[in-house]
């Protein structure tokens, strides 16, 4: 019985170990990198895996692109793309109705301006994304360079991952916005969302801008990280299964802000009759070994062992 209890002990110790194993990966993404070198400063400030995401056309993006590849981070360039609502486009905006010829020309143009980019997003981007047409071209164009595309999923019908069939281009989801709007507490509470998703499905990938209050937030938040969640680059999650976004994640697919808070009016408090005692750390373990005691795949490598002696 020592024996059995010593081996229920060491398997107990084994499943807390693969648990931290897989502990739940985070990446954050910084888009609109190259127009504000004082915020951008401090991004890069925060811990390495924290990523960027570098407009081509920026003032500032082969400056701050180098700033943060020398700081450890991986940078992405962050290529504009036409979004259905009509607003003001940056330079060489991505449009479904454009040539091949013009799509690389962007492109390559694009991989100029930002030195050490691994990877590719979209700025904006719902009338093109959602075009299947549009972004095959785009992948076509990425598949002469050794660039992941993040999508930013900004229209929830993205033909990203089914225009990549057939080209080498890999293919992550965002699922997270951290700054749809720019109030402290609705950042607070996205970034938490995004751990949530984070434990949930293993890994998250969440997106924010470099705003005051959202650096603010990171800057408080990214230190003080549960110890089951781990940042990592955007790069790392590459051969993950991407996992779906619910509508709650969603941007607009007029890509227009928006508060992300939804009403929950299911019930509020679990009211219970007696004050919950305390779980112990030897009654843990004493139930983990019962229930291993009662595994028919224990018992039997057990016998086995048995046998071998």
């Amino acid at each position: 019985m020592l024996q059995f209890r010593q081996l229920a002990l060491a398997a107990s110790t084994l499943l807390l170990c693969s648990t931290s194993v897989m502990a739940g990966r985070l990446a954050i993404v910084i888009d609109d990198f190259g127009y504000r070198p004082h915020t951008e400063n401090q991004v890069i400030a925060l811990p390495a895996p924290i990523s960027v995401a570098v407009l081509p056309n920026a003032p500032h993006a082969r400056e701050m692109a180098t700033k943060a590849h020398d700081a450890g981070h991986e940078v992405l360039i962050h290529l504009p793309m036409a979004p259905i609502s009509k607003q003001p486009l940056e330079v060489d905006t991505l449009r479904p109705e454009m040539s091949s010829a013009e799509i690389d020309r962007i492109v390559r143009d694009a991989v100029d301006k930002v030195p050490y980019a691994v990877g590719l997003n979209n700025h904006m981007g719902s009338a093109m994304t959602s075009s299947l047409f549009g972004m095959q071209k785009v992948m076509q164009a990425l598949n002469s360079y050794n660039l992941y595309f993040l999508d930013s999923m900004t229209i929830g019908n993205s033909q990203s991952m089914r225009a990549a069939t057939g080209t080498h281009v890999r293919v992550i989801k965002r699922n997270v916005f951290l700054d749809d709007t720019q109030n402290e507490a609705d950042i607070r509470y996205q970034f938490n969302r995004a751990i949530k998703l984070a434990r949930h499905n293993g890994y998250a990938i969440a997106i924010g801008h470099p705003h005051p209050t959202t650096v603010k937030v990171l800057q408080q938040m990214v230190y003080n990280l549960p110890p089951d969640i781990t940042l990592v680059r955007p790069s790392s999650l590459l051969n993950e299964p991407q996992v779906g976004n619910s509508e709650l994640n969603k941007r607009p697919s007029n890509d227009i802000t928006q508060s992300l808070h939804t009403p929950f009016n299911g019930l509020k408090q679990c009211i219970t009759m007696q004050k919950p005692k305390p779980v112990y750390l030897n009654r843990f373990f004493s139930v983990m070994e019962e229930s291993i005691h009662e595994s028919t795949l224990v018992n039997y490598f057990f016998h086995q062992w048995r046998g071998w002696k």
